[in-house]
C-alpha cells in the first residue's frame, strides 16, 4: 500500500505568528512532525504543502519533499483542510506516485512519542478500516449549555476517574493524526468516512498549538523528552 503524508503548512497563522518555523525546543516546529514521519516504517511519501518559502526550506532541511507550492486560494484564513489534501493527491497522481491513503499529520501538533506513527500505519492494516482518527482519552464530565444544561453523564451515578473503563470514558480528536483511504476524499471530501476506527494516543500527545501558552507547553514536554531520549 502507498501512503501519501500531507503535512500541512501556510504562513499566515494568526494565533502564534510564523508557529509553523519557530525554533521549539532546537527545532524548527515544522521539523518535528516530518522527522517523526520519516522515521515511520513502512516508509511514507512525506510531503509538505505549503504557500510559504521560509517553511519549504525549513521542511526541507527536516527531509520532506515539497514538489509544489500550494495555491493562494489554498491557504486563507477560512481554508478547510481536505481541499489542502485533496489539492496534494491531485499533484502526487500527476507525479505517476497515486497514494492508496493518506496520513494527514498537523506540524502544530509536534508531540508524538516514539513509535507511535508506525503504531497508526499498523493499525490501519490490520484493522482494515478506511479512516482512522487519532484521539486521547479524557474523563466524560461533560456539558452542553443552553437555557437547560445537560451532562454527557449520569449525573446521578458519578463514577470515580479510578473506576472509569475505554467504555465510559470520551476521546477527543487531537487533530494531530488522521489516516484514510483516498477513496473517502474522492467520493466524500472528508478525512473521514466509511468504516472508521479510533487510535487511541497517549494524552501527552494531544497538545495542539494554537496560543503562546499551547507553544510553552509543547516546547517544555519536547525538551522533556530529548532529555530523556525519547524523540522523536
Amino acid at each position: 500500500m502507498r501512503i501519501l503524508c500531507v503535512v500541512p503548512a501556510r504562513g499566515g497563522s494568526k494565533g502564534v505568528p510564523r508557529k509553523n518555523v519557530r525554533v521549539v525546543a532546537g527545532r524548527p516546529l515544522i521539523a518535528w512532525t516530518v522527522e517523526q514521519a520519516l522515521a515511520a516504517r513502512p516508509a511514507m511519501d512525506v510531503v509538505v504543502s505549503t504557500d510559504d518559502d521560509e517553511i519549504a526550506e525549513a521542511a526541507r532541511a527536516a527531509g520532506a519533499l515539497v514538489p509544489f507550492r500550494r495555491p493562494a486560494e489554498l491557504a486563507r484564513d477560512e481554508t478547510p483542510t481536505e481541499p489542502v489534501v485533496r489539492h496534494a493527491i491531485e499533484q502526487a497522481r500527476a507525479a505517476d506516485a497515486a497514494p492508496d491513503a493518506v496520513m494527514l499529520l498537523q506540524a502544530t501538533s509536534p508531540i508524538r512519542l516514539p513509535g507511535t506513527v508506525s503504531r497508526a500505519l499498523a493499525r490501519f492494516a490490520a484493522t482494515g478500516v478506511d479512516s482512522l482518527v487519532g484521539v486521547v482519552p479524557q474523563a466524560p464530565f461533560l456539558w452542553t449549555d443552553g437555557d437547560e444544561p445537560s451532562a454527557a453523564y449520569d449525573v446521578t451515578a458519578r463514577p470515580r476517574r479510578q473506576d472509569l473503563t475505554p467504555q465510559t470514558l470520551r476521546y477527543r480528536e487531537t487533530g494531530s493524526l488522521y489516516l484514510t483511504r483516498t477513496w473517502v476524499y474522492d467520493e466524500l471530501d472528508n478525512r473521514i468516512g466509511g468504516r472508521v476506527g479510533l487510535f487511541v494516543m497517549d494524552e501527552i500527545e494531544g497538545v495542539d498549538i494554537d496560543t503562546a501558552l499551547d507553544l510553552a507547553v509543547a516546547e517544555q514536554t519536547l525538551a522533556t523528552l530529548t532529555s530523556t531520549g525519547t524523540t522523536p
